[in-house]
């Protein structure tokens, strides 16, 4: 990841690339991405997904800098808040594009939207990956990820019949770790049992973190 991270994050343009160089003057075959122009889709260009998976890695290894940075590189919305922005990326900033493109005449232009399996990825590590909130069967598990110094947030989660308002707020302490409670009474680990009880539960999640 290091490495990914060294070679194929491109700041200057806000794009993480699938591969660098592109296969186009190689004589190695990788199949049908070598059809598309070098920087453009798979062949050089930003493949979202696997730009998404990135980023879910780096949450995964606790590294709320680097998986918030490409976050926000890949998150549509910054291709579209100026008006030079929006010359570059000329689609709309308010989908998800399955690949952005590297080659210099176009370098930072998105490219197929609306269709795209990206979306469901990004929302995937939105709420999975970096808010931290993960269903397995009847069981919701805490895992985020979140910048130093954020305010307090919530997230209305409905199970069934049942809502629980959860409320995430992160304190300094001595070391890092995860209380949890439900309707006040602390839980055991970072997991709580959904039950389908028609009522409106609260939940608290505290994050202890050291001082950085």
């Amino acid at each position: 990841m290091e490495s990914a991270d060294k070679y194929l994050v491109r700041r200057d343009s806000g794009i993480i690339q699938l591969l660098d160089p592109p296969f186009d003057k190689s004589a190695l075959d990788p199949g049908y991405i070598k059809g598309y122009v070098p920087g453009v889709r798979e062949n050089g260009g930003q493949y979202t997904h696997a730009a998404i998976w990135l980023t879910m890695a780096f949450a995964a290894r606790g590294d709320h800098h680097r998986a918030w940075e490409l976050f926000n590189m890949i998150n549509p919305i910054h291709h579209g808040n100026t008006p030079q922005a929006i010359a570059t990326y000329k689609v709309e900033p308010y989908v998800m594009a399955a690949d952005v493109y590297s080659i210099a005449l176009h370098k930072g232009r998105g490219g197929w939207t609306w269709y795209t399996g990206s979306a469901g990825w990004m929302y995937q590590l939105v709420t999975e990956s970096l808010l931290g909130l993960n269903r397995n069967g009847d069981v919701l598990q805490f895992h985020p990820c979140i910048p130093p110094g954020w305010d307090p947030f919530s997230i209305h989660y409905r199970f069934k019949e049942a809502v629980y308002h959860i409320r995430f707020t992160q304190i300094q302490g001595e070391k890092e770790e995860i209380t949890l409670s439900l309707d006040g009474v602390q839980q055991a680990g970072y997991s709580l049992p959904l039950v389908d009880s028609a009522m409106e539960h609260q939940v608290e999640v505290s994050m202890f973190r050291k001082l950085e």
